[in-house]
């Protein structure tokens, strides 16, 4: 049973024990995505840290990071700038690999995406090991904007993501599991 404390969007999300592999517990969003209120609840509680604090964009992470970073854009009337696997963004685009507990991976952003100076607020639904969220940031970075903060809907503590963050701006987790 989940906290009562705890927002009510929470509780529209469902755990799927072993998935994508056997000893993971899956966080299914899917349930809260499709309940109007929760949905909205879980906008709010992400939107709330960065209200008034003059974010120029919102960079978010595919896929399920556009849903929240481009409703969370639309929220706090600013732009939404996404974060692509290789060979997904047809513009001339800026690359950066980072290391996986089990390999490799590449994400990749248009070169022009965003001004020089530009406040920008990273967005994902899951902070784990951070490593996409750190990946995204060092994109941001390669473009000479400034990375004020970053929101995830859901952060596995367990996992260690926030550590590898180490504190390089302010990071709020809509939910902390």
């Amino acid at each position: 049973m989940r906290d009562p404390a705890l927002p009510s969007w929470t509780r529209r999300v469902r755990d799927i024990p072993d998935f994508p592999r056997p000893g993971i517990v899956f966080k299914d969003i899917t349930p809260m995505l499709a309940d109007a209120d929760g949905f909205a609840g879980a906008i709010d509680t992400l939107a709330a840290p960065w209200r008034g604090t003059g974010i120029d964009a919102i960079v978010a992470v595919e896929a399920r990071g556009f849903i929240f970073g481009a409703a969370l854009a639309r929220t706090l009337g600013t732009g939404f700038v996404p974060v692509r696997k290789p060979g997904k963004l047809p513009g001339r685009t800026v690359r950066q690999t980072y290391a996986l507990e089990y390999g490799e991976d590449t994400l990749e952003i248009h070169a022009d995406a965003l001004p020089a100076g530009a406040r920008v607020l990273l967005v994902d639904d899951v902070l784990a090991t951070g490593g996409t969220l750190d990946a995204t940031r060092a994109l941001v970075e390669r473009l000479d904007a400034r990375v004020v903060g970053a929101g995830v809907l859901i952060e596995l503590a367990a996992l260690g993501g926030r550590a590898r963050w180490n504190g390089m701006a302010p990071l709020h987790a809509a939910w902390v599991v």
